[in-house]
């Protein structure tokens, strides 16, 4: 009980850690893994710790006195799937151009698609190609985090919304945007440009 208590109190600062961080301290208290994957059962089922995924983890005080932080959310999004960057309609909120409520953080991701549902929020990514892998930027708040530019957030929302574009035409971008109620007049003159250019060019692609 003593070990496992000192292996979870040596890492309750982190915003975050790996299994592998928890089997290395154990090495100095000459533990088996088994004995860690019990104790890491052991301190979820006392909700000392919460499971993100499958071998992350993160501390029940770090996350309860971090939760409000919208920073350090995006930021568990950009570790828990990477490389992935937070995008779509969470993206759009963060700018305030939708009223729309979001039930999950939402990103885009170079890997496969997949949904995340924990006790620390819920997450979503979705896939795209390679080269539409872009057009994010890092934001250095409380916790740093990647995320897509206001122009990019309403092109991966459309993208995936459209199935890719798929039987768009660049005369049905601006009805669409009305449709979901997108607050486009907000978004500056530049970021508005750099979005009809990124449609454009996809579509040209098409």
């Amino acid at each position: 009980m003593k070990y496992r208590v000192n292996l979870f109190e040596q890492l309750k600062s982190q915003p975050y850690f790996e299994k592998r961080a928890v089997r290395q301290l154990s090495e100095q208290y000459g533990l088996k893994s088994s004995t860690v994957d019990a104790y890491i059962s052991q301190t979820i089922k006392r909700k000392e710790i919460i499971s993100l995924r499958n071998g992350l983890y993160v501390s029940a005080d770090f996350y309860h006195a971090h939760k409000s932080d919208i920073s350090y959310m995006f930021y568990l999004a950009n570790i828990l799937r990477r490389p992935s960057y937070v995008s779509s309609w969470t993206a759009l909120q963060y700018y305030n151009l939708t009223t729309e409520v979001i039930h999950a953080t939402m990103s885009v991701t170079a890997k496969t698609t997949r949904d995340y549902k924990t006790k620390a929020g819920d997450f979503a990514y979705q896939s795209i190609q390679k080269q539409l892998f872009a057009d994010f930027t890092l934001v250095k708040r409380s916790f740093t985090f990647f995320i897509a530019s206001p122009a990019k957030a309403l092109f991966d929302l459309l993208y995936f919304r459209t199935r890719q574009f798929t039987g768009v035409q660049l005369e049905n971008i601006d009805a669409l945007i009305e449709e979901l109620r997108i607050d486009f007049a907000e978004m500056d003159e530049q970021e508005q440009r750099a979005f009809y250019a990124m449609v454009k060019k996809h579509l040209h692609h098409e």
